[in-house]
């Protein structure tokens, strides 16, 4: 359906299911015979994926399939690409025309090439032949017809632009900042195709192995009931409060984001039923749909899927899942907090009325909310104590022993759902709404809480791969589709269990199906997304990048960093979050690293991948191709641009967070103890909610302008209170070259000495600049500690020249960009030692002193205008 079809108008709930499926399942739906083998197909898929996933799978399946399971993985990618999505606006949905099965089918064999042909690619040592090039040539074009066809044309057409840099790069109308020597058509296929460098590349890989399995989860969860539960949970607890029905949409979206990957599914999932309620309470149709993008985009960077990011970023970072849900935490919790207050201040500002005749306070609700969430997090963390104990006692049939218990908690939590009446969904329009009592209905569905305690149990205590966590989550998905039905039905001794268990089979086959249907765009976007990558490889345009965005910028990182944010917007309008995130981070993230050690900061990876991650997810929200936005317009009948703007300003904190984090690695729980995790939880809670009051321009009552400034200014001190800090004491003594070895033979053990660097590019031969970080260990000796680092400095004439790191000594990469043998030398050209400095966090005392005497003032003036606060 075309945008400037639904824009301004408030579409029927069948055209809402219509603009999802075109956008992320394909807009076909054929009926009879091709309507079964679709879906047969798409079964195939799914069950296959999570035999892939399973324990049992080098048992089940041969070792070729496994080794070619990302062959596979795309061959029902673009399958299915080519029969769900009708090629142009005019082309056929209830039939599929000829030419389409033809592509599919050549599709399908040409990504299963490497596959059939596995032992020939092997004997040519993995290189293309003159008929292997031509093969793949074809296999690309399909790919980027089938990318067009579900992704829209933007990732198509950058993958061209790419492909095109391969072969044309040399060319003389090519500028010579970006001229490489060019590739042959039989090289470039190779790296593309016939490796794993591009298409089958790691992206791919994730897709395959981790991603998925989690869409499934999340498909079928939905599918059992829970996303119905979440939401009337939501309703329950907030939406009696001012402003209720849009909190309660903020909660309920969190709570879908956590098992979705997609933005517009959760708009019209969650949207159908909030929007009406949010109008019916005074909210403005753009303000509604706003507050539902806003939240449902927000979800994205909720952990533990954030929109398969999580596991691309595993790889790319090279650090553990855990690890990277554990930094991706903290921004986001304090995200959705902040478009809570975002909420109660639109509320508040506009006197809007309750819904509903339930009173009760907001403190009591938000605490009760909080025991909630403690005691799922202890209960999750708890689990492990008595499991150890089983293992410890019965190590043999421990698996049995838990499997057992599990199926024993279903049983009982299911008892429990049996004895209330099953959720139903809720009329927004009725003319009486009546807002679900959380103590009559939390017991309706506290099962579906077992397969998130699973997998959580089996990804952050037992630390097991993702796939494996998502296949034993999924599998007590696949129990409780089948048999919920009928145990209820015997439970509450009425009911047809035959037919019941009939229609647990049906929810199940159809589970299945939506989540492979949900994993063709994902499946498209990852392997085109490897073309990308492969450019990046081949060509070494990396490095290009940097000098550009350097030349650019003139060195200065926040300059360097605004472009960064904003090419991932860019190119985020046209390319889904998944790959969005693969290309800007590619081409950006080395880039940002090596400009900030550059400029002297030290920045983590992880920190500058969530950077471009959450710049990516923008672009979802932000006109004029903002289709979250376009989606909430089509559920609220507002116009579609105002909303895309309005959701914009509501997601201001999601713009500003990443900066924080890159200068402020404390928010995300990088090297932090636990008593300065919750500090740091509890000031940037604090914060993110001032920030808020300042851009809302509403805190106890109206803000000046002084007020607004200064309540962002708090705001950006406790988020980074170093900053003052260091103006006031700084952070290093600084040393001549020559007190190399004394600098770090009088340091401590474990303290972190910079050495900034200074030497010819081995590329360019100019003069550039860097910075290191040494970790001081061993000994009390310079020049040993000095050499534990792999690291040889030596001084000659006043000069302290530094030799080339031996391969596989910490610095070895991190220094390949340097020409140690050219006519100048790279030398250290300056020590940086931490000095002593004041606990940063005294910073936040004058900060809450300036917060408290707004509040003062705020408080008096609201007082004297009887404005109720």
């Amino acid at each position: 359906m075309a945008k400037s079809e639904s824009a301004g108008r408030q579409l029927s709930e069948a055209e809402l299911q219509e603009l999802v499926a075109a956008s992320d399942a394909g807009g076909r739906s054929p009926t009879g015979a091709v309507a079964t083998f679709l879906a047969a197909v798409a079964l195939l898929w799914s069950l296959f994926q999570v035999v892939l996933a399973s324990p049992l799978a080098n048992v089940i399946l041969p070792g070729d399939i496994i080794n070619n399971s990302r062959q596979i993985h795309l061959a029902f990618a673009v399958f299915l690409a080519f029969l769900a999505y009708p090629a142009l606006s005019t082309s056929p949905r209830r039939y599929i025309p000829v030419q389409d099965w033809v592509m599919a089918a050549v599709a399908a064999f040409i990504a299963l090439y490497g596959y059939v042909f596995y032992q020939k690619i092997v004997d040519s040592g993995g290189l293309a032949d003159d008929v292997d090039k031509w093969f793949a040539l074809l296999g690309l074009i399909l790919l980027f017809e089938a990318a067009r066809r579900a992704l829209g044309p933007a990732m198509a057409i950058i993958a061209t632009i790419f492909l095109a840099y391969v072969f044309f790069g040399s060319s003389e109308w090519i500028p010579e900042v970006i001229r490489w020597k060019g590739a042959s058509l039989k090289k470039a296929m190779s790296h593309m195709w016939i490796t794993s460098e591009g298409v089958f590349g790691i992206a791919l890989g994730v897709s395959t192995k981790f991603v998925f399995l989690f869409v499934l989860f999340g498909a079928l969860l939905e599918k059992a009931g829970a996303g119905n539960y979440f939401i009337k949970m939501a309703f329950g607890a907030l939406g009696h409060l001012r402003g209720g029905p849009a909190k309660a949409a903020v909660v309920g979206s969190a709570a879908t984001g956590l098992i979705s990957g997609s933005s517009i599914a959760n708009v019209v999932t969650t949207g159908t039923f909030t929007i009406p309620l949010m109008k019916r309470v005074g909210f403005s149709s753009e303000k509604a749909g706003a507050v539902e993008v806003a939240s449902s985009v927000n979800g994205q960077i909720m952990p533990p899927v954030m929109g398969a990011a999580a596991f691309l970023m595993v790889e790319y970072v090279g650090i553990s899942y855990v690890e990277v849900i554990t930094h991706a935490f903290l921004p986001a919790v304090i995200s959705y907090m902040a478009l809570v207050y975002i909420v109660h201040l639109e509320a508040v500002k506009r006197n809007l009325p309750t819904l509903g005749n339930k009173v009760t306070s907001l403190a009591r609700t938000i605490f009760g909310m909080f025991l909630f969430f403690a005691g799922f997090a202890a209960l999750c963390y708890g689990v492990q104590f008595p499991v150890k104990a089983i293992v410890a006692l019965v190590p043999e049939g421990a698996g049995w022993i838990l499997s057992a218990l599990v199926v024993l908690a279903y049983v009982a939590l299911l008892w429990l759902a049996a004895q209330v009446d099953d959720l139903e969904p809720d009329d927004p329009n009725a003319e009486q709404v009546e807002l679900p009592e959380v103590s009559e209905i939390y017991k309706s569905g506290l099962y579906y809480l077992l397969p998130i305690i699973v997998l959580v149990y089996f990804l952050m205590i037992e630390q097991k791969s993702p796939g494996l966590s998502a296949f034993w989550a999924t599998a007590l998905l696949f129990v409780i589709l089948l048999t919920q039905r009928p145990l209820k039905a015997m439970m509450r001794s009425h009911g047809d269990m035959a037919g019941a268990f009939r229609f647990g089979v049906i929810d199940l086959g159809q589970g299945l199906i939506d989540g492979a249907r949900n994993m063709i765009g994902i499946g498209l976007a990852t392997a085109t997304a490897g073309v990308i990558v492969g450019t990046v490889t081949l060509t070494g345009v990396g490095q290009v990048m940097a000098d550009l965005v350097e030349f650019l910028s003139g060195g200065n990182l926040i300059m360097m960093l605004i472009m960064v944010g904003l090419l991932s917007l860019v190119l985020g309008m046209g390319l889904p979050t998944t790959a969005n995130y693969i290309v800007v981070s590619s081409l950006m993230a080395g880039v940002v690293v090596e400009l900030g050690a550059n400029s002297g900061l030290i920045v983590p990876l992880i920190a500058v991948h969530l950077f471009v991650f959450y710049f990516g997810i923008m672009a979802d929200v932000t006109p004029p191709v903002g289709l979250a936005s376009f989606a909430a317009a089509a559920v609220s009948g507002g116009d579609a641009i105002r909303t895309g703007f309005t959701a914009f300003f509501y997601s201001l904190r999601t713009v500003v967070l990443p900066f924080f984090f890159i200068f402020n690695t404390d928010l995300l729980l990088i090297d932090v103890t636990l008593i300065e995790g919750i500090v740091v939880f509890v000031v940037a809670s604090i914060a993110i909610l001032i920030f808020t009051a300042g851009t809302m321009g509403w805190f106890i009552t109206r803000n000046t302008i002084v007020e607004s400034v200064a309540l962002v200014a708090i705001a950006v001190v406790l988020f980074r209170p170093g900053l003052v800090m260091d103006q006031i004491q700084p952070p290093f003594h600084v040393s001549q070259p020559s007190q190399l070895t004394e600098v770090l033979g009088a340091a401590s053990e474990g303290d972190e000495v910079r050495l900034i660097l200074n030497g010819p590019d081995f590329d360019t031969g100019d003069l550039k600049e860097t910075t290191i970080v040494l970790t001081v260990t061993g000994a009390p000796d310079g020049d040993a500690r000095l050499a534990a680092a792999g690291l040889a400095a030596f001084d000659e004439g006043g000069v302290m020249k530094l030799d080339e790191p031996f391969p596989g000594t910490p610095f070895f990469d991190t220094l390949s960009s340097f020409d140690f043998y050219g006519d100048e030398p790279v030398q250290v050209t300056s020590v940086k030692a931490p000095a002593d400095q004041m606990p940063k966090e005294l910073i936040f005392i004058p900060a809450l002193l300036l917060l408290g005497l707004i509040a003062f003032l705020q408080r008096a003036r609201a007082n004297r205008q009887e404005i109720p606060a």
